[in-house]
């Protein structure tokens, strides 16, 4: 007798195609089909930069999509946010806490009630949500009281209150980690130890990798002897790209005669800001900002040093490429990162937002050559051994398969 598929709806809230987008995508083309029957349900038809939209992508993997229109903030939740935040003007934490008692009214309820019309509808066996529980709240509103388990995937370092901890507790089956340190931080927060799996980000390492001189010559057209910087992300304020250019103003006035040049993959609101920095700080004729490209691999290639400055992450896809690549790594002391990047043996950290630092790194690896082997090397090596894509897969497909209908107590800790 054939097994019956479980019947999953994926949710995604998101707003642009990051990080954990492209995860989850390498999730969808592998997961076994014959044990599971994944349909999605998105907010946004979000594109690849000028490229392939969600929607188009989905379609090639032959998994179905459904779209929940999203209204634009009606008038009179602007004016009751307004009126309330007035109130309570002095306290920051009330403030946040007024806000999403609006949106709660006008956008999440709303939005809940039209998922959980779908998972009766459908007879859905399980919710898989692809944020964290502050971007879900939705979907465990849509759960309350269904016999459909939850499974939340947090892809970054959570920002948690008491109230999100409480519905976490209350209904999720399991939550599945991308690094040791996100699991930690919900630990810390309240979380259910036994609700709470790692389950590593992890990439293709059996991929055609680029060729580092080819790329060099067709993207960037630089000579050899030239010095490359890059970063790859979104340019918004968490992944703080003006940290990475305030610490090449330092480089530059330290190095006057050096050839270097600085590449910057990504698209976003902080694009203006972050030109007028570059220039401001003497560097914008070394500063190349490129917007969104789909072949970043290729990119990242070509560089000598990859730094990714954020103030949080979960576990970056980004670092894990750069490390099989071959391609040194500098990053923030943060979540997720600071667990890829062993200290002087897989790569370099500073203290996020200590530019200074961040200089002190970049003159170590462009100066010591030496050291940038040993550090490609010993990345590469830990990123073959423990961050295969086979790995990720056959995770969550587990936790996926041994989280049944809901009951206060499901998925024993492995």
């Amino acid at each position: 007798m054939e097994q019956q598929r479980k019947k999953i709806l994926l949710l995604d809230t998101g707003n642009e195609w990051g990080g954990g987008t492209n995860s989850m995508l390498e999730l969808l083309k592998r997961v076994d089909r014959r044990q599971f029957d994944i349909h999605c349900c998105f907010y946004h038809n979000y594109s690849r930069g000028k490229g392939d939209t969600i929607k188009q992508v989905l379609a090639s993997l032959d998994i179905p999509v459904i779209f929940i229109a999203q209204r634009r903030q009606p008038r009179w939740a602007k004016i009751a946010k307004e009126l309330l935040r007035s109130l309570v003007f002095f306290h920051r934490g009330l403030r946040q806490q007024v806000t999403r008692l609006v949106d709660t009214q006008w956008r999440i309820k709303p939005n809940a009630s039209k998922i959980r019309q779908l998972i009766v509808q459908q007879q859905f066996d399980l919710l898989y949500m692809n944020n964290q529980p502050g971007s879900n709240a939705e979907g465990y509103l849509a759960a309350s009281g269904l016999s459909v388990a939850v499974v939340q995937h947090c892809r970054i370092e959570p920002v948690l209150t008491p109230a999100l901890v409480r519905m976490v507790n209350q209904r999720a089956s399991a939550v599945i980690a991308v690094s040791n340190g996100v699991r930690e931080v919900l630990l810390a927060h309240g979380v259910s130890a036994e609700k709470c799996f790692t389950v590593f980000n992890a990439i293709d390492i059996q991929q055609p990798l680029p060729e580092r001189e080819k790329m060099r010559r067709q993207l960037l057209d630089v000579p050899p002897e030239t010095f490359v910087f890059g970063s790859i992300g979104s340019l918004i304020a968490r992944k703080s790209h003006h940290h990475i250019l305030l610490a090449l103003k330092k480089f530059a006035t330290a190095f006057p005669s050096a050839d270097w040049r600085m590449v910057i993959l990504g698209e976003g609101p902080e694009h203006a800001a972050l030109q007028h920095l570059a220039q401001q700080s003497g560097i914008a004729d070394r500063v190349e900002f490129v917007g969104f490209r789909s072949n970043a691999l290729d990119y990242l290639a070509a560089f000598d040093i990859f730094i990714l400055a954020s103030k949080s992450e979960g576990l970056p896809r980004v670092v894990l490429e750069a490390m099989l690549l071959k391609t040194a790594v500098i990053g923030s002391r943060v979540t997720g990162t600071a667990e890829l990047i062993v200290q002087g043996k897989t790569g370099l950290l500073y203290n996020y937002g200590d530019t200074q630092a961040l200089f002190e790194q970049m003159k170590t690896l462009w100066l010591n050559a030496e050291k940038r082997q040993q550090l490609q090397h010993q990345a590469n090596t830990l990123v073959k051994e423990r961050y295969a894509i086979e790995k990720y897969v056959a995770g969550v497909e587990t936790l996926l398969t041994e989280c049944g209908s809901w009951k206060p107590i499901v998925c024993l800790n492995s």
